[in-house]
């Protein structure tokens, strides 16, 4: 049988504005710069506010261009050729302040640079394009990301190119002699050995025993068998040695700290932190982002509209709808913005407050939190905490951190203290660094060496944090 009942139930449901503020939350700067920009073309009432001291500064100088000065002078293009009069330091005025400096001089990359020196060959279409596949497929540290045969065969798809294999491997051959030496590399054996060739001063005799290491006995030379590798080549300990010096000599990362990669180019800090006496100083870095307000005309017609009352018309009543609704979206997309900034804040200052020591001296400093540990201090979820904190940057006097970096678990100290585990690991790293290299310590040693230092850690926490740090175990740091 069909009966009616009543239900009591509780629910949980997050308002518009709630869920908007929550989304919000979840930017960092440059997603929240673009996000109000979309915001301003979709919304007739949002409207970017605009410092009118600039604006009036700006319309002063555009009036001051166009006065006619009789006693000015002509002058030629010539004229400013090779004048060392001329006042470098006048571009880039600050209009609040007497001192100007020089524009930075451009720059190209190390991408633009592999490029030209591609253009400079005399190539056919086919293989330029391929040129360019495999410069532009190149990682943070200049080695090939893809097979080669994976870029012939999307040559072959999209662009309808069939390059034979052999030219290829010749042009590859080719671009791993640009300007850095072994640049498009497929590996580090390969990488080691194109130097090794191109090298014209190494010693011949070292420089034929380290290519016939890399090429017949790479694993022994990898996993540092030294032994094996004595018995297998014949070497002296002296010959061993100026033969691994050799090839520790060559750069493993031929394109480090030149190819500027998508993950450089997008941290933009959303704090500074900065020390000005004895306080520190917390700012948004928001300064190029829009400014939004209530767009005046706008406003005035939705009033105009709300005072008709019921004598409004059907067509007026769709204009006051859609109005409303623009106004209510503005309003909260507003407000909403404020409030993330006020979180922001709170939040940041509470992550100084608990860290103010690493700020003042170091890591070594860095105190355990968790988020629960912020969210309580501030009465706040967890999850806005969480929010805030995911892939958002803080610039300080010890350099630009994500704030996910100040959140870590802890230890006790035989004298009681909590001790950060990343502290631990900046103690591990510094024990490995002054090691005896001929034999290093296993990563029970290393736990003994921690527990004389009161910190209580089990050989399995050690060789976690030691392969977090991406340090090797002990055979493979093993030296001459």
């Amino acid at each position: 049988m069909l009966a009616l009942q009543q239900k009591l139930s509780l629910q949980q449901k997050l308002s518009p504005q709630q869920i908007q503020y929550q989304k919000l939350l979840q930017l960092n700067t440059l997603a929240l710069e673009q996000k109000i920009k979309i915001e301003l073309e979709l919304n007739p009432i949002l409207d970017e506010e605009i410092d009118q001291t600039l604006e009036e500064e700006k319309e002063k100088d555009d009036e001051l261009e166009d006065l006619d000065d009789p006693d000015d002078e002509e002058f030629e293009i010539e004229d400013f050729m090779n004048d060392d009069d001329f006042d470098h330091e006048r571009v880039n005025r600050n209009s609040e302040e007497e001192i100007f400096h020089p524009l930075a001089p451009a720059r190209s990359t190390l991408y633009e640079d592999l490029l030209e020196q591609l253009r400079l060959l005399d190539l056919s279409d086919d293989l330029t394009l391929l040129g360019e596949e495999i410069i532009g497929n190149l990682d943070s540290q200049g080695y090939l990301k893809r097979g080669l045969d994976d870029l012939l065969d999307e040559l072959e798809l999209f662009e309808h190119f069939k390059i034979d294999h052999e030219k290829a491997e010749n042009l590859l051959h080719i671009v791993q002699h640009f300007d850095p030496i072994a640049i498009a590399s497929r590996n580090l054996q390969e990488c080691l050995l194109i130097q090794l060739r191109a090298s014209a001063e190494a010693d011949e005799y070292y420089k034929y025993l380290a290519m016939k290491m890399l090429e017949e006995h790479y694993d022994d030379f990898t996993k540092r068998r030294f032994e094996a590798l004595k018995q297998k080549m014949n070497l002296t300990d002296e010959s061993l040695k100026k033969t691994i010096q050799l090839i520790q000599s060559l750069n493993p990362k031929p394109g480090e700290g030149n190819l500027e990669t998508v993950e450089m180019n997008q941290i933009n800090p959303d704090f500074l932190l900065e020390k000005i006496e004895d306080n520190y100083i917390i700012t948004l870095n928001d300064r190029s982002m829009p400014s939004v307000t209530i767009n005046k005309q706008y406003l005035e017609m939705f009033n105009s509209k709300k005072k008709k009352g019921r004598k409004k018309s059907t067509r007026d009543k769709e204009t006051y709808k859609f109005l409303r609704e623009k106004f209510e979206s503005a309003k909260w997309f507003i407000a909403c913005i404020q409030q993330r900034r006020d979180t922001l804040i709170k939040i940041m200052q509470s992550i100084l407050e608990r860290q103010y020591q690493f700020f003042e001296k170091g890591p070594k400093y860095l105190r355990p939190m968790i988020y629960k540990d912020i969210a309580e201090a501030i009465n706040m979820d967890i999850s806005t905490i969480s929010r805030v904190v995911n892939g958002k940057y803080v610039q300080s006097p010890m350099g630009i951190h994500e704030l996910k970096y100040f959140f870590s678990e802890g230890l006790s100290t035989d004298s009681g203290e909590e001790v950060s585990n990343k502290h631990i690991k900046e103690r591990l790293k510094e024990i490995i660094d002054e090691e005896d290299k001929n034999k290093p310590y296993s990563d029970d040693k290393l736990a003994e060496l921690l527990n004389t230092e009161g910190i209580h850690i089990a050989r399995r926490t050690v060789a976690k944090y030691r392969e977090q740090l991406r340090i090797p175990v002990a055979r493979l740091r093993k030296e001459l």
